[in-house]
């Protein structure tokens, strides 16, 4: 009888933090960060700062880039290769009207983490994929206040994506503790989350904790 060839398991899904839009006082925020880092797993912190100027941005990473390293957290700047490789970030996300895929690997290298914005279209996201794209990101899967959304898909999406396509994918937009379960089961690599952490009753590190926990009970 022939053997069934191992599969190997997918790894469980992670937690993915977007700072805040703006950061009033940064010395405040990366004490914030660090005691989020350290209340539990966390794969990446990407930099999303709009509307800012390059150096609002540039000062931002400088403070953030070392509290995340520190605890083995890779750095993501959102939109801006450029500046993502003048700052040394470990990768950087773009959007459907930013720099393209191609000219942010040849800014930023082979080994940069690069991912793409793909709402709630799987042709986008295999375009992105066949481009060389490490992720793609689906969303808003419900309603945010982060920013507007126009895109609203279903979670079946994670589902075929991940039965299809190995290069994994992050579920983002309106992601709380309560709904990141199903995320994850449906499929999700990573949950990106923003204000269900930065704006948690109990703080940030609370709401690590509270991600982690719901994380671990859908695998």
């Amino acid at each position: 009888m022939a053997r069934e060839p191992d599969v190997p398991p997918r790894p469980p899904c992670r937690l993915y933090l977007i700072t805040p839009p703006a950061i009033a006082d940064l010395e405040a925020f990366t004490r914030e960060l660090d005691a989020a880092l350290a209340a539990g797993d966390v794969a990446a912190v990407q930099i999303r700062l709009k509307p800012a100027d390059d150096a609002v941005v540039l000062a931002a990473i400088e403070a953030i880039a070392p509290v995340a390293r520190a605890r083995g957290v890779a750095v993501i700047l959102n939109d801006r290769p450029d500046l993502a490789r003048r700052s040394g970030c470990d990768g950087v996300h773009l959007g459907q009207e930013d720099a393209a895929l191609a000219e942010a690997r040849r800014l930023m290298g082979p080994d940069a983490m690069i991912g793409v914005t793909c709402h709630d279209s799987r042709e986008l996201a295999m375009d992105a994929a066949e481009a060389g794209a490490d992720y793609v990101a689906f969303g808003a899967f419900f309603p945010t206040t982060t920013k507007d959304t126009r895109h609203r898909p279903d979670p079946e999406i994670l589902s075929i994506w991940q039965e299809t396509v190995e290069v994994p994918c992050v579920a983002i937009g309106g992601i709380t503790p309560a709904n990141a379960g199903g995320l994850a089961r449906a499929g999700a690599d990573f949950v990106a989350v923003c204000g269900a952490v930065w704006n948690h009753v109990d703080g940030p590190a609370a709401a690590v904790r509270d991600f982690n926990l719901a994380l671990t009970e859908s695998a």
